[in-house]
């Protein structure tokens, strides 16, 4: 039978080269793997959806009777049955602003220093102890933030910002070393490692020979670096950014140990605020209504919301730097 496939021409055998294919992938492995792994990215997919709809679902009440108003309204009373998530909403975007405000300059300029700068045992041995750093638990972070950075923040660092910059809105009122600054302070510490570290190998990835070309043409070894290796290394960098940008969206105890936990909006940086996550840690065991369990798991489902649509826009900067980068 084989030797008379073999003597027929394929295109008078429209079915046979496929199911040859197949067997033979078969028979190779391929297409086991092929649906194993497609079988797995399902199951990520199909977790996902489940769990959007179960947010959803569980957050029946707080949408029929709020609808949108959940979102704009600033007050947050269990006990009155009212519930609004934007002081919520602008602790989380400030803190995460602050975040990456005060950790990217850091972060990438560490970066550099440890990948085009320091000598390779230096540079080793502090990335090490850099992404021990990542593995410490959140707790531990806030301890050190109430003994160490709170009363920093209150006897030292606020007192100076207010000094000098106190006629801008943000650096006046109260200074109690508990607040949305402090918080914006420890995440940043707490992404550090992250930002470091992706950076550090998405410019250890760039070919020498872009170094050696930048040198060559007469530049110096910092406009080497800034000029050819980390344009070539942008694509890495933009994703330790956003990464830690995730890690600062969904921190949860860290923040909650520092930031004051007062459902108010503010200009000041001084004053005490409120996170999502922090205030879903709060009052989750507590919660003793139906409509009080169902706010705060909206609550999470706006947080997941606002994670996949910074997640979104972090790919299509991607795309579109890689694009930019291609035409260039």
């Amino acid at each position: 039978m084989r030797q008379v496939l073999r003597r027929v021409p394929e295109r008078f055998l429209p079915g046979t080269r496929g199911l040859i294919g197949l067997r033979a992938r078969l028979r190779t492995g391929d297409e086991i793997a092929y649906l194993a792994t497609f079988a797995f990215a399902a199951t990520i997919m199909a977790i996902l959806v489940l769990l959007v709809f179960e947010l959803y679902r569980s957050s029946g009440p707080t949408l029929h009777r709020f609808g949108l108003s959940f979102l704009t309204g600033r007050t947050w009373d269990p006990v009155a049955g009212e519930f609004g998530a934007l002081p919520f909403l602008w602790g989380t975007v400030v803190t995460s602003a602050l975040t990456l405000l005060l950790a990217v300059p850091v972060g990438l300029s560490a970066a550099i220093f440890l990948s085009e700068m320091a000598p390779p045992r230096i540079s080793n041995a502090l990335t090490f102890l850099i992404e021990l750093l990542a593995a410490v638990p959140s707790v531990i972070y806030g301890l050190i933030g109430i003994f160490a950075l709170v009363p920093f923040m209150r006897n030292v660092a606020q007192p100076a910002l207010a000094s000098a910059f106190g006629y801008l809105p943000i650096f006046q009122g109260p200074n109690y070393g508990v607040g949305v600054l402090t918080a914006g302070v420890i995440l940043a510490i707490m992404v550090l490692p992250y930002i470091i570290s992706v950076s550090r190998e998405a410019l250890l990835a760039v070919p020498r020979d872009q170094r050696e070309a930048a040198l060559a043409l007469g530049a110096t070894r910092w406009e080497a670096t800034w000029r050819a290796v980390t344009p070539f290394a942008r694509l890495g960098i933009v994703g330790s950014v956003f990464l830690a940008l995730a890690r600062a969206l969904g921190e949860t105890m860290a923040v909650t140990m520092v930031i004051g936990n007062n459902p108010k909006i503010s200009a000041s940086l001084f004053a005490p605020g409120y996170t999502i996550a922090a205030a879903i840690a709060n009052e989750f065991s507590e919660a003793t209504s139906d409509l009080h369990l169902s706010a705060l798991i909206e609550l999470g489902l706006v947080l997941f919301l606002l994670t996949m649509a910074i997640n979104a826009a972090a790919r299509l900067m991607v795309l579109a730097t890689a694009r930019k980068g291609t035409q260039q």
